[in-house]
């Protein structure tokens, strides 16, 4: 029947069955039922606060390439695919052709440092999926202008001249025959390159102060290490069973093998997940922490200006070394646990 909430299944419970502390225990199990952890969405802040990258000291310090694929087959060599290069992240998309034999041995050659980002996580390099759409927003207009003043053969005019009674102007015809040449001097040209370059560096460091203020509101500072139990999202799985409308939005729970830098992990899949690459951006895994055994003790600590209180808490089936600093609201059934240890507390000092 499933777990709606703790007040509608302890309105359930209630009407068929009693023990002793009953609520207690029903809504421990709610909090850490695994189907439940598996079927709900999470809801919670996404972990990891934005990365920022070095920018760039001079153009063409650092590269970016990412292939645009599935275009319509066109000209005489039958291409449908498109190659973007430019310069500023040291991102590149991580595709079979930049990590082919290949092509890693004319990075060895060049001397040059390929840095791959992660899959199904556009927010690793921004400026190339922003830069993809900028170039499919002017393939659809060039296309359409194209067809516009293309003469039909049936009509034998142009679709916007039958249409509107007028075509449209082509870039030569705004050209003019007189048309003034100015050649700066060496040293005006220099200066004015000189003063692009450090307006563009100086809007590029506000964007990306602007974006990280923005993004790390919604985000939180992921605690997760090497042995954690964690779910992952099956949303860019496709090749587990059942319709994708109701499956469950969480597969495992999987072991953290190793982590990648600070916002992403690697997994050890199993079973039909194993098919799927092991590396993850950390927004698509959420803690599998399993029922609480007890709270170990507790501390506080400065978080964001503020004081905050932290307990360790060890949960059940797992040795001291998978113990784990939580906040209060992060506790499964954190009240129950909390009354607990603070009696617990009083209980030693009674005895002291």
């Amino acid at each position: 029947m499933g777990h709606k909430s703790e007040d509608r299944t302890e309105e359930r419970v209630a009407s068929t069955a009693w023990w002793p502390k009953w609520e207690q225990e029903l809504n421990e199990y709610i909090n850490t039922c695994e189907r439940c952890q598996k079927a709900n969405r999470k809801h919670q802040k996404k972990y990891g606060f934005l990365q920022q990258k070095g920018e760039p000291k001079h153009p063409g310090d650092t590269i970016n390439m990412e292939w645009v694929t599935g275009l319509g087959s066109g000209g005489k060599e039958d291409y449908n695919a498109c190659l973007i290069i430019f310069h500023s992240f040291r991102k590149s998309l991580r595709d079979p052709k930049f990590t082919s034999e290949c092509w890693t041995n004319l990075y060895d050659m060049l001397g040059t440092k390929p840095s791959s980002s992660t899959a199904y996580h556009p927010q690793t390099d921004g400026l190339a999926e922003r830069m993809i759409q900028t170039m499919e927003h002017i393939c659809r207009r060039f296309c359409a202008y194209g067809m516009e003043y293309s003469q039909h053969y049936t009509t034998g005019e142009t679709p916007t001249l039958v249409e509107k009674g007028w075509n449209p102007l082509l870039p030569v015809d705004h050209l003019k025959k007189n048309i003034l040449t100015i050649q700066p001097t060496a040293k005006e040209l220099h200066d004015m390159w000189n003063k692009a370059c450090d307006t563009a560096a100086k809007c590029i460091a506000e964007a990306k102060e602007y974006n990280k203020q923005r993004c790390d509101k919604s985000h939180m500072e992921p605690d997760f290490k090497e042995g954690d139990q964690v779910l992952v999202s099956t949303l860019n799985f496709n090749n587990l069973k059942g319709p994708k409308k109701i499956r469950d939005s969480f597969g495992g729970p999987f072991t953290i093998i190793r982590l990648i830098g600070i916002n992403v992990v690697e997994v050890k899949l199993i079973e039909e997940f194993s098919r799927k690459h092991p590396v993850f951006p950390i927004v698509e895994i959420k803690d599998s922490p399993g029922p609480v055994r007890k709270i170990i003790k507790a501390k506080k600590i400065r978080l964001n200006v503020k004081d905050q209180r932290q307990y360790l808490v060890r949960f059940k089936n797992q040795t001291a070394d998978k113990d784990k600093w939580l906040a209060e609201d992060a506790i499964p059934d954190g009240n129950l646990h909390l009354r607990r240890f603070s009696t617990s507390r009083r209980t030693k000092k009674s005895h002291q």
